[in-house]
């Protein structure tokens, strides 16, 4: 069975979204509840339950990405439409960041999302279809300095997406996998991800010296190319689900992604 639009064999379509008390995440669920989607948003607290106060089919569910207990409990929901959105970003170099650090990283952003979607597969391989939508990053194509442990997340999702939806079309192919590339928004999450690593360099570090001129130029960059408008990236979103035969990759805001890929391209 392929989609069309939101109906189901006369039902509403249900979407299930983690990491949507903020941002883009927050954003996406508004949107296709105003679609007429019946969505299950991932919150942290309950009181985060009154950021869908105006949206009555908006429901919000207390989970935990990291707690398998959660994920079960989310595996027994009849699902469609898997939004993989919650994630984190943890800031450091490569050569001194602490291997704890580098294994939360990995387990919130690839270990815990890959355990998810075998629970949520089960029921869409069952019913013969369902769409799982995958939040990678721009800074999973190429990686900026400080970044590179959050970069390799963001990369590994790209490659799991990509066996993943391979494998799906050996069972069924009215199993869709996709993944969205979001550059640099200003949510608020950039920030948060530039100045954690100052919670242990500031006790020690390689780059003594150099952190005000670091944290500088970091600000500096963001600043000049983080956008505002979050649009652009929401849209992308909301193409996937409402496409019968969604594409695999979709990337915004344009002019970043045409940046990195002259980066890449150039090796600079």
């Amino acid at each position: 069975m392929v989609f069309n639009g939101y109906i189901n064999n006369g039902g509403i379509m249900n979407v299930f979204i983690t990491g949507a008390t903020s941002g883009i995440g927050l954003e996406v669920a508004k949107s296709l509840s105003n679609r007429g989607y019946s969505v299950y948003a991932g919150i942290h607290t309950y009181k985060q339950k009154k950021y869908f106060d105006d949206y009555p089919n908006i429901k919000p569910i207390k989970f935990d990405i990291t707690n398998a207990n959660d994920i079960e409990r989310i595996g027994k929901l009849d699902i469609d439409i898997l939004i993989c959105h919650a994630g984190i970003g943890i800031g450091g170099s490569i050569s001194e960041i602490p291997i704890e650090l580098v294994r939360k990283n990995f387990e919130v952003n690839l270990f815990s999302n890959i355990n998810l979607i075998q629970k949520v597969l089960k029921n869409m391989i069952k019913k013969g279809y369902g769409k799982i939508i995958i939040t990678s990053s721009l800074f999973g194509i190429l990686s900026y300095p400080f970044l590179g442990v959050y970069s390799a997340t963001k990369s590994s999702l790209i490659s799991v997406a990509y066996a993943l939806r391979k494998e799906m079309k050996m069972i069924n192919k009215s199993i869709h996998i996709s993944v969205v590339l979001p550059g640099a928004y200003h949510t608020g999450f950039n920030q948060i991800m530039l100045e954690n690593k100052y919670d242990f360099m500031n006790n020690g570090t390689y780059f003594y010296g150099q952190i005000k001129k670091i944290r500088k130029k970091e600000n500096l960059f963001f600043k000049l190319i983080e956008k505002k408008e979050l649009n652009s990236i929401i849209k992308k979103y909301v193409n996937i689900v409402l496409e019968d035969k969604p594409k695999f990759i979709y990337k915004a805001p344009f002019l970043q992604y045409f940046f990195i890929k002259l980066l890449y391209i150039f090796k600079i």
